[in-house]
């Protein structure tokens, strides 16, 4: 059985086997759980279509939350997209947009599936949503990636944080980037290894990002912070794709998101009481929202 103690456990042990980390993490899970693969198989793949459903959703509605404060963003990206607007090119272009198609749909109460959570539901299926439809990948391909978001994942949570309220942002959109990037890498053809150094970059990049929601909804800034991890999750699976390592190993990375958590004081950790939820427009909005 695998402990899920640490990343480069699985790394070692898919690169040992010669099997994709998703391939072992299959495997526990049917094991543990005392079911099937296909089963598990069946049944992540009906979270793919949750999340894609949820993408298609936000993207064709101008739909705003009940508070106001999101909705609409998601089609004006698709329109910008359309219109010949894209600066980064069109894998980054849609990623962004279906990952703030996502978030919105969650602040609007729709249904998503909380990748690790739901507010950073929006980065781990735009990143592999839109590479299956950029390379014309599988639904079979795509659904294996997600066991391997899913393994590293259990790693995170278990040695450190996936809670905005414990870790701040970094333990939650940091998580999912991370996640999503280990899952892009086995999707386009990288090794085991590749897969925990993306891990590594993407986590680390926003290491001490705080989770400060205005008026204390997961709308404001975490709509948008979707986007920049769906963003974070490509650039750092690229860099991995290109045999670029992380100089700290993933598990000391991971370790160190738990270290900075648990420093940063309560008022940037969910409360709404420090960081952009602290600004003047915040606290306006606040009052305009609870009055």
């Amino acid at each position: 059985m695998i402990s899920y103690d640490f990343v480069q456990e699985l790394a070692d042990k898919a690169t040992k086997k010669g099997k994709c980390i998703s391939a072992l993490v299959l495997a526990d899970q049917a094991l543990q759980m005392e079911r099937s693969q296909q089963d598990l198989i069946e049944e992540m793949n009906k979270s793919l279509q949750v999340m894609a459903e949820a993408a298609s959703k936000g993207l064709n509605s101008g739909s705003k939350s009940a508070s106001g404060l999101s909705g609409g963003d998601a089609l004006k990206m698709k329109q910008a997209i359309h219109a010949g607007q894209s600066l980064g090119g069109m894998v980054l272009s849609e990623t962004l947009a279906k990952a703030l198609a996502i978030a919105e749909v969650n602040a609007c109460m729709g249904r998503i599936v909380a990748a690790p959570t739901a507010g950073s539901c929006g980065i781990i299926p735009a990143v592999l949503l839109t590479l299956k439809e950029a390379y014309d990948l599988t639904e079979a391909q795509v659904v294996m990636s997600l066991f391997t978001a899913a393994g590293l994942g259990m790693v995170i949570a278990k040695k450190a944080s996936i809670s905005g309220a414990e870790g701040g942002c970094q333990a939650e959109c940091g998580s999912a980037a991370a996640m999503a990037a280990a899952a892009a890498v086995e999707l386009m053809g990288g090794t085991p290894q590749m897969s925990a150094h993306a891990c590594a970059i993407a986590l680390k990049s926003v290491l001490g990002l705080v989770c400060d929601p205005v008026a204390g909804l997961v709308e404001v800034p975490c709509v948008k912070r979707n986007a920049s991890g769906a963003a974070n999750a490509l650039i750092a699976a690229e860099m991995a794709l290109a045999g670029i390592e992380s100089v700290i190993p993933v598990d000391e990375v991971i370790a160190a998101m738990k270290a900075i958590g648990d420093a940063m004081p309560k008022t940037l950790k969910e409360t709404a009481e420090g960081g952009l939820a602290d600004t003047p427009t915040a606290k306006k909005m606040a009052r305009e929202i609870f009055r």
